[in-house]
């Protein structure tokens, strides 16, 4: 074991180390130690690794230090822009018809500021390209740094399961600062759902492992944020504006030989 114990001949000038700056700079590395040491012992869950991760690269932004990568050389290394997808939909929440030629698949967090503003441009999609379009959801709860995304991401699967996920999806989205387990309860109250029923699939193991499976998804699909959407297996990052999606979809729709709607052109 590393002896700690430091020479008073060998410590910084007090001027330095009690600066403003010093202590910043010290105080810094020692949270870097700590978090290093406390991951050395968390492998029992890959979910606190990845936690660790985040917060060890924050640190190391903070004091300007780059961190190789430590991924395994077998995970995805995120998402190629000419590449096609498989995306799971089946069961998924989803808005318009399961025939429409353009399918988009939407990564999400409830607890996501982006997420949010991008409601207006798929409201636009659904308006200009109508039934051309079917909008699925897909949760991704980043719980390292939204605390109440997993709890949000639950709830919303309780209320599917009684015919309520994208009125309650709106809910959330309206008030991404209350989305403690007290505020969920009162939503499902306000929308009319059975409280007790939404209680029960809230903790239950099904819509766990719906939410997980979604998880999973994204780790194997290589998305590093959210919100991230598959427009029939292709691939668009972020809170992009309606000309980008309305590129991918024109270009999918011309390659099915069908019309794309002049409002579309238009933009």
């Amino acid at each position: 074991m590393a002896n700690h114990n430091i020479d008073k001949e060998r410590e910084p000038p007090t001027e330095t180390w009690k600066s403003p700056e010093g202590f910043r700079f010290w105080t810094l590395i020692g949270i870097f130690i700590l978090i290093i040491i406390t991951g050395m012992n968390a492998y029992e869950s890959h979910d606190r690794r990845m936690e660790l991760n985040d917060q060890v690269e924050q640190l190391a932004n903070a004091m300007g230090i780059k961190l190789a990568n430590s991924d395994s050389p077998s995970e995805p290394a995120g998402l190629d822009p000419t590449k096609i997808y498989t995306v799971r939909t089946e069961g998924a929440p989803s808005l318009g018809p399961q025939t429409a030629p353009i399918r988009i698949a939407e990564f999400s967090d409830f607890q996501c500021g982006y997420c949010a503003g991008v409601g207006a441009t798929l409201a636009q999609i659904r308006k200009v390209y109508k039934d051309e379009v079917q909008i699925v959801w897909k949760n991704l709860p980043l719980t390292s740094i939204h605390n109440n995304a997993m709890n949000a991401a639950l709830a919303s699967e309780a209320a599917y399961k009684q015919g309520k996920f994208w009125e309650f999806h709106d809910k959330l989205f309206e008030n991404q600062d209350k989305l403690d387990v007290d505020s969920l309860k009162r939503y499902a109250g306000e929308l009319g759902l059975n409280t007790t029923q939404f209680e029960t699939d809230r903790q239950g193991p099904e819509i766990q492992n719906r939410v997980n499976e979604d998880i999973l998804e994204e780790q194997s699909l290589g998305i590093t944020g959210t919100p991230t959407f598959f427009i029939n297996g292709r691939s668009l990052v972020g809170s992009q504006p309606f000309s980008s999606f309305a590129t991918l979809i024109n270009a999918e729709l011309q390659r099915l030989n069908m019309p794309i709607p002049p409002a579309a052109l238009a933009n």
